[in-house]
């Protein structure tokens, strides 16, 4: 972890004031998704995106190969012969992750009936509990519905992770770990998150399958 970190570093100098926030992020992913809990990850606009890249990330091999254990590719050939050493032989182990910002019939609707500001809040109520995770991106740190879903996220016992531009915005009150970028304007601040997060996704691959 520690050399890949490096490498970032040296890519991007101007990261080079969160090397400790850094670290301390990784390890609050890695100790998540150790424990089998779930990753919900959340953002607007380009944000968005980049939740849907994050999830894509942990949920699938990244850079590195991530073969089912044994037992489970002998259970599915058990079941069927044929199809189960096709899905054995091609399923790879997943970082449990959602992202909230996908679920268009959901959050249409609760924006609809109830108060869109929310939405990502509801999600967090439904999917989240003790030992959970909310990795909130915002580039201003200010975005009302990521925010209120990081008070929801902290009053269930859950740890925030937060991505933000300079100073934190008021997501930064509410984060275990905030991951300020020295930038205010937003597509610079998300072109500095991009690398941030592909290296946290390293970072989890790396320790938790040995890449």
């Amino acid at each position: 972890m520690n050399d890949s970190l490096q490498i970032l570093l040296t890519r991007y100098p101007q990261l080079a004031g969160l090397e400790q926030e850094l670290k301390r992020a990784a390890e609050l992913l890695i100790e998540t998704a150790r424990s089998g809990k779930l990753i919900l990850v959340a953002g607007n606009g380009g944000s968005a995106a980049d939740s849907e890249h994050i999830v894509g990330e942990l949920m699938k091999s990244f850079i590195a190969p991530r073969p089912l254990d044994e037992e489970l590719q002998a259970r599915l050939v058990e079941v069927d012969q044929v199809m189960g050493v096709h899905i054995a032989t091609h399923l790879q182990k997943g970082i449990a992750a959602i992202c909230l910002s996908s679920h268009t019939a959901l959050t249409s609707a609760f924006s609809n009936d109830v108060d869109s500001s929310l939405s990502f809040a509801q999600q967090v109520a439904g999917y989240g509990g003790d030992g959970a995770l909310l990795w909130a991106l915002s580039t201003s740190g200010n975005a009302r519905n990521v925010v209120q879903a990081a008070v929801t996220a902290k009053a269930m016992g859950m740890k925030v992770l937060a991505l933000t531009g300079e100073g934190g915005g008021k997501l930064k009150e509410f984060s275990d770990v905030c991951l300020t970028v020295p930038e205010t304007e937003t597509y610079k601040v998300q072109e500095l998150h991009l690398p941030i997060y592909h290296w946290l996704c390293i970072a989890a691959e790396e320790t938790l399958f040995g890449g």
